[in-house]
């Protein structure tokens, strides 16, 4: 049911706890998912079992939107806000059948300077605590596999270090009362990827089980880091291995956010229980003093990790202020990583919508960034086609591509921004109409929605709708939802819909068969602009490694700033004349994709001098949670 909006908007944690929830029960039943389809985590979030894709996997599919946007400020444009307030246009306002799927946040922005990712305004998914804290502790399974992994290969070593190959053979195959021995399930596994076709631990000749059990992984080339989700920029870099009972095993690693963990990636592209076991196995954390990648499987962890995640991969199931329905599943960074929803998620909501429903998913920050993963990568391990874009743009962020002065989080806006300024917006509509050729160039018919400031002129508004029909785009909406709820994006909606009943033409930027540099240096000249891209000798390196060892089919997974389509976050607007450095390339074996480094990319944040956190506290009377955002 819709709510009434307040004038003026009161903050985001006002507005959502003042909404009039529906159970999560009741919720599903909208979608026809029933109690027994859901592990209940209280009365207004759940877990969706499983079992349920299994059930409806003959049904048609809904129209697939993406909301993507333009480069954005570093405020953000309000890509989650217009999600959320176009399918509460729909569902609420229009009487479709519809489904947002979104991503849940890190709590270290959340605590950080960015806030929560609900949404804003009248239009959020909600309880809007519980989806910017733990919600069902998703993140923390993550955290947890990660670093039972990390754990486990440091442990290796050292065990390794003390032990003959006897020893270790004893050690992993310890004989029972009878004197027999046994190899676990992942052993088996790891026999069988070494070709030794044996069953019985006795039967392994010496040379068998030091091939079997010592990795000899080298220390130096080990990428796996230690997580936790809090920006804490003191753990960037760390020594381990000080302590007396290490016996001298020290080493340099250190901590990523647990968003950026390849086991989140795992979770947002796998398509089930199954596949995401074979996953976590593929995972690479490093080489053999030999040269050969040593994996999860190899270290005999991967199953633990599944079943750390076992309850991870069933997608939260929430609902939005006007009681429509919401997925929030999984939640890897966009300039990172590929920056989407789980896959499950959608597949899940596809078939409940049906063939005239809707599910509105985002991909985080630019089209550059989050869309090109989008239609990359996660599209090629769904197989499912967007039926459209929708871009999310600002005036103030239009004008900011415009040469206007620096947005700085936690600062006042400068009066170019919150007065009339038709030049300097004029300037910046070059980078809308690159996003838009972004998303055109995969067959996907694209719509702008202008999401509305208080202080955006008419004729602002209509310059840019203007702009991004002359660019290719379907229409170009003001869509007013983060104050009027769905209400303000019901033309935006009908634009949609129009945009959907279109028919498509869906295509990939590039062939899996492609060497890496071809398909890098596409994404960077055709979706960046690039002239070229150069690479380090260790980015030299790693492409003539992974192309030996056969991971040069995998899809591209571009980490590189989201503040520009460029990797300098200074370069506003559509840079020109300049090359794309890449500095070195990582493999996400279990994920599925390289990830090339483009310029100076961190995977822990740091804290600002003033956290959000100043003013989030619990009211100790009523119990509720205060100063979110």
């Amino acid at each position: 049911m819709p709510m009434k909006p307040a004038k003026p908007v009161p903050s985001d944690i006002e507005v959502a706890q003042a909404a009039k929830l529906e159970t999560i029960v009741r919720v599903a039943e909208k979608v026809g998912l029933g109690e027994d389809d859901l592990d209940l985590y209280g009365k207004y979030k759940a877990k969706i079992h499983l079992d349920v894709l299994d059930r409806i996997k003959d049904r048609p599919l809904g129209n697939y939107v993406d909301v993507t946007a333009i480069t954005p400020t570093p405020l953000g444009e309000g890509k989650t806000t217009t999600t959320v307030g176009l399918s509460q246009a729909l569902g609420a306002h229009l009487g479709k059948k519809v489904m947002t799927v979104v991503r849940q946040p890190s709590m270290g922005p959340t605590f950080g300077i960015k806030g929560g990712a609900a949404g804003g305004g009248y239009s959020q998914i909600v309880p809007m605590e519980d989806f910017n804290l733990h919600l069902t502790g998703d993140i923390h399974a993550v955290t947890a596999a990660n670093n039972l992994l990390a754990a486990g290969i440091d442990a290796r070593i050292l065990h390794e270090s003390a032990q003959d190959d006897e020893k270790l053979f004893g050690a992993f195959c310890p004989a029972n009362k009878q004197g027999r021995r046994r190899f676990s399930p992942t052993m088996l596994r790891r026999l069988g990827k070494l070709g030794i076709d044996k069953t019985d631990p006795a039967a392994l000749t010496p040379q068998e089980k030091r091939r079997m059990f010592r990795l000899d992984i080298d220390p130096a080339s080990i990428t796996w880091n230690r997580v936790i989700d809090i920006s804490d920029r003191f753990l960037r870099a760390v020594k381990i291995g000080l302590g007396p009972d290490e016996k001298g095993m020290v080493r340099d690693t250190g901590f990523d956010i647990s968003v950026a963990s390849e086991v989140m990636a795992i979770l947002a592209l796998t398509t089930g229980m199954e596949d995401m076991r074979e996953r976590l196995g593929r995972i690479v954390i490093g080489m053999s003093r030999a040269g050969e990648p040593v994996t999860a499987e190899d270290l005999g962890v991967a199953g633990a990790l599944t079943v750390l995640m076992k309850d991870a991969i069933m997608p939260n199931l929430m609902q939005t202020l006007e009681n429509t329905p919401a997925i929030v599943h999984a939640g890897p960074f966009a300039n990172i990583a590929h920056g989407n929803s789980s896959v499950i998620a959608d597949q899940i909501a596809l078939r409940l919508v049906g063939k005239d429903g809707y599910v509105i998913t985002e991909s985080g920050f630019g089209a550059d960034c989050g869309m090109e993963k989008f239609m990359n990568i996660k599209c090629r391990v769904s197989g499912l086609r967007p039926s459209c874009v929708v871009i999310v743009a600002t005036i103030r962020a239009l004008k900011m591509h415009g040469g206007g002065p620096k947005v700085v989080a936690g600062k006042p806006l400068a009066a170019e921004y919150t007065d009339e300024n038709l030049d300097l917006l004029g300037k910046g509509l070059p980078n809308m109409a690159a996003h838009i050729r972004n998303a055109l160039c995969f067959g996907v018919p694209a719509v702008v929605a202008v999401n509305r400031f208080a202080s955006d002129t008419d004729a602002e508004i209509e310059m840019v709708r203007k702009a991004a029909v002359a660019a290719g785009a379907e229409d170009a909406v003001m869509a007013d939802h983060w104050a009027e709820g769905g209400a303000g994006a019901v033309a935006l909606a009908k634009a949609v819909m129009a945009a959907c009943a279109r028919p498509g033409d869906f295509r990939f930027l590039y062939p899996l068969e492609w060497d890496i540099k071809r398909k890098i240096e596409t994404i960077a000249t055709r979706i960046y602009g690039a002239d070229g891209v150069e690479y380090t000798p260790e980015a030299q390196a790693k492409i003539e490694l992974y192309t030996r060892l056969g991971f040069d089919k995998l899809p591209i997974c571009m980490a590189k700033t989201h503040l520009s389509l460029s990797h300098n976050p200074e370069l506003k607007g559509v840079p020109k004349g300049f090359v794309l450095p890449v500095r070195d390339i990582r493999a996400s074996v279990g994920a599925g994709f390289l990830y090339p480094l483009c310029g100076d990319m961190r995977t822990m944040p740091g804290l600002p001098t003033r956290p959000v956190y100043y003013d989030v506290d619990l009211d100790l009377k009523t119990g509720k949670v205060l100063g979110l955002f």
